[in-house]
Order: C-alpha cells, then structure tokens, then sequence
C-alpha cells in the first residue's frame, strides 16, 4: 500500500465524523488498530478500510452495543454478525420489558397504593401451601444482579452433574434461596438447592443439608416475568403482602423454578415466588389456600 493511501486520524476523523479520542479509545480496546504506528513520532496510520470498519462501530454504539462485544461481533461474516446484533437486541428489548413492569410497581409504591391484593388490580394471585422437609444438595455464592443469572446457570449444572455421579435422582423443582438483597449495589448470597433423596456426599463448595418443612405464601409467575429487574417487582410485593397480613417471615426468600423453563411460552408459568412464614400467624380472610407435600407445577 503505497503512502497516498495512508490516513492520519485527522483524516480518518475527517471522514468518519468520530472525535481523535472516539478512534484513539476505539484503537486502545483493540476495535480500530491503525495500520501502523510511526515508531519514531507516534504518528498512527489508517488505510480507507478503516473507514468502513469505524462506521460500524459508530452505529453499533449508537445502540449501546459494549465495546467488549464489538469486537466479536464485527470478527463474524455479515449473516452472522447480523444474528448476533438481533440476539442482542432481543435481549436489550426483554429486559426494557422487564423494566416498564417494574416501572408500574415502583409508581404505585411511590402514590402510597400499598401491598397489592390478590384479584384487586394485580395480576399475581397470593397462594399459600405446606411444603415437607426435603434433602438438598446446594451451592452458596455472592452475586449481584449483572452476575445472577451466570451464578444460577453454572450452580445448577454444578449441582445437576454432583447428583449423576452419585447416581441420586432430582426429585423436585430447583431453589433459589436469596439470604441476602441482590441488586445493582448488592452482592447478596444465593443458595442454588437441588432437590435428592440421596444417597449423595459433600465435595467442595457443594453442601448437604436438609431444608426444614414449613409453610409459605407464594405467586405464581409467568416465563416472562422471570428476568431481572422483574422478578424485583414481584418479590417487593410478596414480602408487602406478608407484611400486611401481619405474617412473619421465616426462612430466606426463595423462587422455585420448574423444568418447563426453557421450552414454555412467554406466558406459561414456569416459577414461583415464596415466603415462608413462622406458625401462629395467620393469612387475612379471603386468601387461597393450597395444601401441598412439596412444591409442585
């Protein structure tokens, strides 16, 4: 390539309307490498393909695509980078979803509106059930909520592959025990416990225990009430309504999940959000009242 071909990131500035620090930042994560560098001056050097490649990176964060995913993304052929930019996008538009849900919580809880009642306006009907002592095997660890649904896909697998080679069966809907508020701001610890009836030892970070029997309040949710901030919503008003009702908590929140997870639609219940409450308090009148030996779907 001869030097008339060479672009300064003046030029390249020039032509693509990006700052010198938009390109400079965009050549330090690795995005935009110039084609040279002069050794003696510092002096960076484009070629015109730059251009091009600069462009999509500026469109690319113009839909706040991170920079730590552009890279790849722009590594694919056209019809691949295309799938990739759509599954992201997907993504970015569940996740508004999720928000504009919980958007209508927050508002309500700001007017003063209170715990919502079952069939009063709320979608989400609160229920209540026995649930017996079960042997778990689990993992504990701190996340917050970028980290939660890594955390709870890698303690499951975990967990699911101790119980193979024990050769002891699943024999109830994974839980997630949350000890702790996870958000944001807060790494709070989440138990992943998989349900067995043995027999099955400890190793490493996986535990053996049993999760006593007791009762608990609960809600029914949708697949695609399921992600974060979502399940946010439906958590705060749970613990409202046990609050209202004057019932006192008695063991960590925890959402149960079922195996028609992966497969259900969007609005086929596929968890479930429970509280379990201490014994001599009692629901106010007027709520549904399952009896059950354990979980069930």
């Amino acid at each position: 390539m001869n030097s008339h071909s060479h672009l300064t990131i003046g030029d390249l500035a020039d032509r693509t309307r990006l700052t010198r620090k938009a390109l400079r930042l965009y050549g330090d994560r690795g995005l935009l490498l110039p084609h040279r560098v002069d050794p003696r001056t510092g002096v960076r050097y484009y070629t015109p393909e730059h251009v091009e490649r600069a462009r999509r990176i500026a469109l690319l964060r113009a839909l706040d695509v991170p920079l730590s995913r552009i890279g790849a993304l722009l590594d694919l052929d056209g019809a691949r980078a295309s799938a990739e930019l759509a599954d992201y996008w997907s993504g970015r538009e569940s996740r508004h979803a999720a928000h504009r849900r919980l958007v209508a919580h927050v508002r309500a809880v700001l007017e003063g509106r209170g715990a919502p009642e079952a069939g009063a306006g709320w979608e989400h009907v609160l229920l209540e059930r026995d649930v017996a002592e079960q042997m778990v095997v689990s993992i504990q660890s701190h996340t917050d909520a970028a980290g939660l649904a890594t955390t709870l896909r890698e303690s499951s697998e975990a967990l699911f592959a101790h119980l193979t080679a024990a050769g002891a069966p699943l024999s109830g809907p994974v839980l997630t025990l949350y000890h702790g508020l996870v958000s944001e701001d807060s790494e709070g610890p989440v138990e992943v416990c998989a349900p067995t009836t043995g027999p099955v030892q400890p190793a490493g970070r996986i535990a053996v225990r049993f999760e006593p029997a007791h009762r608990e309040v609960y809600v029914r949710v949708a697949k695609r009430d399921c992600a974060y901030p979502s399940m946010v919503a439906v958590h705060d008003a749970v613990s409202a309504a046990l609050a209202e009702r004057g019932l006192r908590p008695g063991g960590p929140a925890r959402e149960v999940t079922y195996p028609n997870w992966a497969t259900a639609a969007p609005d086929e219940h596929v968890a479930d959000v429970a509280y379990p409450y201490r014994p001599g308090t009692a629901p106010e009148p007027g709520g549904t009242t399952e009896h059950v030996t354990a979980p069930a779907g």
